[in-house]
């Protein structure tokens, strides 16, 4: 095996290892379906900056539309009805669960409440 082959399998293993941690990391579920007002006010008042937030990095957003089919990895996850729902995950289990969206000061203090929930070693 050549040594530039041999460097390959190694940096490919390298990338599916990261990423594989990636997906057990936390996350915030944004359960959501076409047509949701909330949805929409939660997209122009929080879904531009999320990510670039100290939260968004602990646990980046996943969106899910609760009438397509589920993601494998979600089979525990239970998907309300109410649109938006957001779920907190780690490991694949739900840590907590926030239902509805009634702005955005109500939201990023119910999200830190459920971040708090996380194990030691998944805060910053």
């Amino acid at each position: 095996m050549s040594s530039r082959l041999l460097k390959t399998i190694v940096a490919v293993c390298f990338v599916v290892l990261v990423n594989t941690g990636n997906l057990w990391a936390a996350q915030l579920l944004m359960l959501e379906q076409k047509g949701c007002h909330w949805c929409q006010k939660w997209d122009e008042e929080i879904g531009k900056i999320y990510n670039k937030t100290p939260e968004g990095k602990q646990a980046p957003l996943r969106r899910v539309n609760i009438h397509e089919a589920r993601p494998d990895d979600l089979s525990d996850v239970v998907f309300d009805r109410f649109t938006p729902t957001f779920v907190l995950i780690e490991n694949g289990m739900e840590i907590a669960r926030l239902r509805g969206y009634s702005g955005d000061e109500y939201f990023w203090f119910e999200l830190q409440q459920m971040l708090d929930k996380l194990p030691k070693n998944e805060k910053p």
